[in-house]
């Protein structure tokens, strides 16, 4: 998208890993197409997977900030006048705001923006495994004490799983030395398997 103007205004990006449960949001948008609004929130939990795609390097920032249709693509702002997320959807039976928005995550945006300025496309990272999660009847089967992580159910050939030594049958229990708590989560944690890992029998 391009904009004719000069001197524009620019919103700084927040380093959204630092946000914090608690912490104030405003919503900025266009709701119902009655004009420029702001609304007030907090955050209510990050790392959401809403489930309405894939579930594919699914992030967002959860908010209670009132968002309704034509908010989407606003400002998601910090009290220090910072873009924590950008509006993205709500989860609503009725279609209207009843507290559950979300977000994507700035640093997430600024990932994909300098991509595509830089290469005029996304790139993600790939491990190479098809994973399940980790119920209480498997933790139990496998000897685990707690329920965490997720198994793998498959290792596609010459991947970097596989190089890293991942088998079928592992139970990853962190990446890069963050627990991982489902498939989501994994998803984001990109770069090298940790090597904590369940090893099953």
């Amino acid at each position: 998208m391009k904009v004719d103007g000069k001197d524009l205004a620019v919103l700084p990006l927040a380093d959204s890993d630092r946000v914090r449960v608690g912490d104030v949001a405003l919503a900025i948008g266009n709701p119902l197409g009655v004009g420029q609004t702001v609304t007030a929130g907090i955050i209510s939990a990050k790392g959401r997977s809403t489930g309405l795609s894939d579930g594919s390097f699914e992030d967002f920032l959860q908010t209670d900030a009132p968002i309704n249709q034509g908010n989407s693509g606003g400002a998601l702002i910090n009290t220090r006048g910072e873009l924590v997320g950008i509006n993205s959807q709500i989860l609503s039976p009725s279609g209207g705001n009843i507290g559950i928005g979300f977000a994507i995550p700035s640093n997430m945006a600024r990932n994909v923006s300098e991509q595509l300025i830089k290469t005029g496309k996304v790139r993600r990272g790939q491990l190479g495994v098809a994973i399940e999660p980790v119920t209480p009847e498997l933790a139990s089967k496998l000897g685990m004490k707690e329920v965490r992580g997720v198994m793998v159910g498959a290792v596609s050939p010459n991947s970097p799983a596989a190089r890293a030594g991942i088998r079928e049958g592992d139970v990853i229990l962190a990446f890069n030395g963050a627990p991982v708590t489902d498939g989501n989560t994994l998803s984001r944690y990109r770069g090298r398997v940790a090597s904590k890992r369940w090893r099953s029998p």
